[in-house]
């Protein structure tokens, strides 16, 4: 679900009660731990962490006006999403996050491509998350881009 929202601070404030707290420390998590040069706003209707035109100038290949996508953070209809591109495209990054979750959390991971499922909120493995948005540089994240999706 999309949402026209203008700044996250006020995506966050349409949020369900029930949501705004597990986003908000979602979002606090990722500022906290996320390498210099990854900028928050809005993006695809959802929070997002992209790097700014300033620093890759080409942009997201998909739309070029676009900065480049990074992480997102969105309140679904039925669950709490984190979109991490780079977990998408590094099969590393991707193997010790897999083998890491069980480690924090006992449910079951629920995960597709580059989006992790979080059904119960009581779930979300926060330090887990915040290692994990820890571990990629905005150089590392265009380099990795660059070769996997670059024509």
């Amino acid at each position: 679900m999309q949402s026209k929202a203008k700044s996250p601070a006020e995506y966050i404030s349409e949020l369900p009660e029930d949501r705004k707290q597990p986003i908000l420390k979602l979002r606090e998590t990722i500022l906290g731990n996320l390498p210099e040069g990854f900028e928050e706003e809005m993006s695809y209707g959802m929070i997002g962490y992209v790097v700014p035109h300033s620093l890759y100038p080409a942009g997201y290949h998909v739309n070029p006006e676009l900065p480049l996508p990074f992480i997102n953070i969105a309140s679904q209809k039925n669950f709490i999403a984190l979109y991490h591109m780079g977990i998408y495209s590094n099969k590393a990054l991707l193997d010790w996050f897999v083998s890491e979750y069980p480690k924090h959390v006992k449910t079951k991971l629920d995960m597709g491509k580059s989006c992790i499922r979080f059904k119960n909120s009581k779930h979300i493995p926060y330090s887990l998350i915040g290692e994990l948005a820890s571990k990629m540089s905005v150089e590392q994240w265009i380099s990795i881009y660059e070769q996997a999706w670059k024509k």
